[in-house]
């Protein structure tokens, strides 16, 4: 079974992602080639999936919060834990770089990334292009496209946002079943 961050995941955010990569093609034509509503349509589609990941992780940690406090007693400390859980959330105002989940997850008291990279032999390779994908958001949010900043990629292309799809596609699956494992241990029940 799978949370209802990942099932929204999967449904709703997917569709809307799904639309973005649709439009593609009608913005810019099929064909080959540098235009600049391409160039508009790939940096759109950047930041859509940055926000959709963004709002996966931010609901799969809700919903953690929500387990783990559950399994508290008394009653009265259920508030006072789930607010130091989201306290100072970095998803609530930043992107979900991998700097960010590690702070947010890790108050579940996992070591996040070494239990995501043990989980998948790729997880290595996408907490890479979660970074590239974050630092292009930031590019396009901030219009600043230094080089440096952008891992050596100079034009965003579609290729680039699918592999970045990809990578979150994957990441989202294992931080779903790292989570349940984790709070199933520290808890004592399943999540979901």
């Amino acid at each position: 079974m799978a949370s209802r961050a990942y099932q929204q995941w999967t449904s709703e955010r997917a569709a809307k992602l799904d639309e973005i990569e649709a439009s593609h093609a009608a913005f810019g034509g099929a064909a080959r080639g540098r235009r600049f509503t391409t160039l508009q349509s790939n940096q759109s589609y950047a930041v859509t999936l940055t926000a959709q990941f963004q709002g996966f992780c931010r609901d799969l940690h809700d919903e953690c919060a929500d387990h783990f406090v559950l399994a508290l007693s008394p009653e009265a400390l259920r508030t006072t834990i789930r607010r130091l859980l989201q306290q100072g959330r970095k998803l609530d105002s930043g992107n979900p770089n991998p700097g960010n989940l590690v702070s947010d997850f890790g108050k579940f008291g996992i070591d996040f990334w070494p239990e995501v990279k043990a989980r998948h032999k790729r997880a290595q390779t996408w907490h890479a292009r979660l970074g590239m994908l974050t630092a292009w958001r930031n590019a396009i949010a901030h219009q600043d496209f230094t080089p440096e900043k952008l891992h050596g990629i100079d034009t965003l292309t579609l290729a680039h946002v699918k592999q970045w799809r990809k990578a979150c596609r994957g990441l989202a699956r294992v931080f779903d079943d790292v989570m349940r494992e984790h709070l199933q241990t520290a808890t004592g029940t399943a999540p979901w």
